[in-house]
């Protein structure tokens, strides 16, 4: 698949369509619909991140923002999900070694393997400076991982978890993200110490397979440690840098919510009126100026790329939320009912803020800046 030129439709009608119909389906299941995963696999979409020597699309944080965005419009727990598949695929191009770039990309790219990230803990913090899970070498060079993550999107639909784990002794790094003496490993779902469980019940991104993943006496060998034994957090550090941005969520939710305002305004014969146009437009330039921000940042034309990046979320964030609040307004009680589109699209929208880094974790790495 060759990469996509600016402005063509990066989603096909046909998977647009089942993406917009599993959502409901998700929703009400409270888990992701096993046949849009399916068409995400086989879009072709999910090599935008790997680079084009390994059957990827090339991709920066350009193209991923623009495929994420496009796939929140219509369904964002897979929205969420491919964005995890991305950082994961980005990480290992970045920082992988050649046999690990070469074993795993394509089939990233290709959709045979789908990726997740497992470093959030109950107690470590949302800047993952606490960990309790563990990692030691054993005999033939191989690491043994315990320990449990939680809030792991893609939990249990994932076949390649990139789990951070601590190694040596923490030391404090400060105001930054992570802790040194954390080490990223990459471990197969088929690796019988790594067992998912998707007990979480989420009031938003009900099809996102956010949930619990338990390292049960994880064996991995050395050859799947990601970067250097105790190094995660410069590739943590190194991860705005992309430009992809979960902002990119946001703007497809609001985006969706918008749609859902001018349908019903069009179907209630109200677009005749001032009001209500005004009302509309207002929202539209929300949308086109969080759509932006995510744009800069994905460009990567900042030198403060990192700071753009983490001002794109919070402000995209802030906009889906007061967005979808103005369009439950203005649906009025064909909003309030149970299963109403909006209400699942508020809910998601609140989600994105608390998924890493956190909005308040991003407020603190964007305020440590003027410490110096």
């Amino acid at each position: 698949m060759r990469p996509p030129r600016e402005g063509e439709p990066l989603l096909s009608a046909e998977l647009r369509e089942l993406l917009a119909r599993s959502a409901d389906k998700a929703d009400a299941a409270g888990e992701p619909d096993p046949e849009a995963l399916a068409g995400l696999r086989g879009s072709g979409l999910l090599g935008a991140a790997v680079p084009v020597e390994h059957g990827g699309l090339g991709g920066g944080g350009g193209l991923v923002n623009r495929v994420v965005e496009d796939i929140a419009s219509v369904n964002p727990s897979v929205a969420i999900i491919a964005f995890q598949h991305f950082a994961v695929s980005a990480r290992i191009a970045e920082h992988g070694s050649a046999a690990q770039r070469e074993r795993w990309l394509p089939r990233l790219a290709g959709g045979g393997l789908l990726a997740a990230s497992a470093w959030s803990e109950s107690g470590a913090g949302a800047a993952k400076r606490r960990l309790a899970s563990g990692g030691r070498r054993i005999d033939g060079g191989r690491w043994l991982l315990s320990g449990s993550k939680t809030f792991t999107t893609g939990a249990g639909v994932a076949d390649l978890y990139l789990v951070l784990v601590q190694t040596s002794e923490p030391v404090a790094t400060g105001d930054g993200y992570g802790a040194q003496g954390q080490t990223f490993f990459l471990v197969e779902a088929a690796n019988p110490g790594l067992v998912p469980d998707l007990g979480l019940e989420l009031a938003g991104m009900r099809g996102s397979a956010t949930g619990l993943v338990a390292l049960a006496d994880c064996v991995v060998p050395d050859a799947d440690r990601l970067g250097p034994e105790g190094g995660a957090v410069g590739i943590i550090a190194g991860v705005r840098e992309s430009g992809a941005s979960l902002g990119a969520v946001s703007v497809g939710i609001a985006r969706a919510a918008l749609d859902l305002a001018v349908g019903h305004a069009g179907a209630q014969g109200l677009l005749g009126l001032p009001a209500v146009r005004l009302r509309l437009a207002e929202l539209a330039t929300r949308l086109e100026a969080a759509r932006a921000v995510v744009t800069v940042a994905g460009a990567r034309t900042s030198a403060e790329v990192g700071l753009m990046t983490l001002h794109s979320k919070l402000h995209a964030t802030a906009a889906a939320e007061d967005v979808c609040l103005e369009v439950a307004r203005m649906l009025g009680s064909a909003g309030y009912r149970e299963g109403a589109r909006i209400g699942r699209l508020l809910g998601d929208a609140r989600g994105v803020g608390l998924m890493g880094p956190t909005n308040d974790l991003c407020r603190e790495l964007v305020a440590a800046t003027w410490n110096g």
